[in-house]
């Protein structure tokens, strides 16, 4: 059960409240977030819930069965979208492109991705300066220098970026130069992360594990939520499965799902998704079918020299036709 709390509740109106729900068995959490204050109510107590609302300074109370309530679809009558500021949002009426280079390589490589970006209306770019890499001699990124770089670049033109954290140690060094934090696959489950994540006032992109369910997703973003977050995107990028002719199996029904089950803005990874240039267009179209509020994909000028993920990176031409047919597919609005 999720109780939203007045605006302006005053401290005796939260200890009244606080010392009622005591006698009733539910067991309490209070959340604070940058919107709203919260109390979570767990347990399987038999209460009637009007004497709850019936209380001064609860603004409203919802019950929600599951695990996770706050991202629960449950509760709000209507899709969250994250404002980005001006006016670049990420949501259910306002459709999004996000594409840029797996790894910030330079200032050259990083002005000629985001002139193409504004040159063909892509809003927020992306780029990654802290890698995890398989290999320990792959390339790990540029580090927060090749972030304050990027960041001027794209403010200069007008764009939002979103990047990688590695850690949470990373967060405050990042802050002022990040206007979405990626958590990627590896750090699905990294919950001090989260926790910390939740403590700042940035979008927060969460990225599915590559063996994660769709439960294990909503109860990370829960983690983010219920930390004091509340602008969270949910990403499909694709699961490890037995398949091998492909890097991941981009999980289309999971968009669906998601859209279903939480109120979230849900965006897919087609890049990471399928991991062979050929097929990312593809994949990216049937995201869109399959309900997905953006599509992040990865472009360079030239993938075959990209230091990272050049295999499913489209050059600027393929990128040229893939917005041209994703906004056209888009606009049919279906």
């Amino acid at each position: 059960m999720i109780i939203q709390l007045e605006k302006d509740i005053k401290t005796t109106q939260i200890d009244t409240i606080s010392e009622y729900l005591a006698t009733t068995g539910y067991s309490v959490s209070g959340v604070k977030t940058q919107f709203m204050d919260y109390l979570v109510l767990l347990g399987n107590v038999k209460h009637d819930i009007r004497k709850i609302g019936s209380l001064d300074g609860v603004a409203d109370i919802h019950y929600v069965n599951d695990a996770y309530q706050l991202v629960s679809n449950m509760w709000k009558t209507s899709p969250t979208t994250i404002d980005l500021g001006d006016n670049i949002k990420i949501g259910a009426n306002d459709f999004s492109i996000m594409a840029g280079p797996c790894s910030i390589e330079g200032e050259e490589q990083t002005i000629e991705v985001a002139d193409f970006l504004v040159a063909n209306g892509i809003k927020i770019m992306r780029g990654g300066v802290f890698k995890p890499r398989t290999s320990p001699y792959a390339y790990r990124g540029g580090g927060i220098d090749s972030l304050k770089m990027f960041y001027k670049v794209c403010q200069d033109r007008g764009l939002k970026i979103i990047t990688e954290v590695m850690d949470a140690s990373q967060i405050d060094d990042m802050l002022p130069y990040t206007d979405v934090f990626q958590v990627g696959t590896r750090n699905a489950q990294n919950f001090n992360l989260l926790d910390a994540l939740g403590k700042c006032d940035k979008a927060v992109m969460l990225k599915r594990g590559m063996s994660g369910t769709i439960e294990e997703l909503l109860q990370a973003a829960e983690y983010v939520f219920s930390s004091g977050n509340e602008k969270i995107i949910l990403c499909e990028r694709g699961i490890r499965t037995f398949e091998k002719a492909y890097r991941n199996t981009l999980d289309l029904n999971a968009i669906a799902i998601l859209k279903d089950k939480s109120h979230l803005p849900v965006i897919a990874d087609p890049s990471h998704g399928i991991g062979i240039r050929k097929y990312v267009e593809q994949m990216a179209l049937a995201s869109i079918v399959a309900g997905a509020d953006g599509i992040i994909i990865e472009t360079h000028p030239i993938p075959e020299k990209a230091l990272s993920d050049g295999q499913q990176t489209l050059n600027f031409l393929e990128m040229q036709q893939l917005i041209k047919k994703a906004t056209a597919l888009k606009a049919l609005n279906f």
